[in-house]
């Protein structure tokens, strides 16, 4: 598949988004052609954050989380911002979608806090991670492997799961994204 083919959908929470992590995946994901949809639990402005703390840019859904399916994507991107994961990970139409994209085998990749969903989701059994080090335990007692580095690519139970620890690294996130696409 080339880039230009991809479909990839980015999900958040309406607030609470680390700033960089949604929009450098988007507008780099865009500017390599590939056709990318951001989905929301409301179709309201999700507002973003800058280190969980300040205010940061407020960016307009084109879908619900509800009204979207794996079926018609071939990549989910999950940013961080730990507001943003929290509600997120407890949402049953992002829990369903992130099980549905694993299911069928198609790849995830989730920044920072973002690996929380695949926790809640049952998906991180075997899976090697590197989110912040903030969710390290949550991923080891969910039956995964925490490693510190900037960028992990998973390949383990028939589905690539992509994570980086924070902004620091999306540089090699966004990478692995598009290698993946390519």
């Amino acid at each position: 598949m080339a880039i230009e083919n991809a479909k990839a959908l980015i999900i958040v929470n309406n607030w609470g988004i680390e700033e960089t992590e949604l929009t450098r995946p988007l507008r780099d994901l865009k500017a390599a052609g590939a056709k990318v949809t951001l989905a929301a639990t409301e179709l309201e402005p999700c507002e973003t954050v800058q280190h969980d703390r300040y205010e940061g840019e407020t960016l307009t859904p084109d879908a619900k989380l509800s009204d979207v399916q794996a079926a018609d994507y071939d990549l989910l991107v999950v940013p961080g911002g730990t507001c943003n994961v929290d509600r997120l990970r407890v949402n049953e139409d992002a829990i369903t979608l992130a099980q549905e994209f694993a299911h069928e085998g198609k790849p995830i990749a989730a920044i920072c806090h973002g690996a929380w969903l695949l926790v809640n989701a049952g998906l991180m059994d075997g899976k090697t991670a590197s989110p912040c080090r903030y969710i390290a335990a949550d991923i080891e007692n969910a039956g995964g492997h925490y490693v510190n580095e900037e960028v992990t690519v998973d390949d383990a139970n028939g589905w690539r799961f992509i994570t980086s620890r924070t902004p620091a690294d999306l540089d090699a996130f966004v990478g692995a994204i598009k290698d993946t696409l390519a």
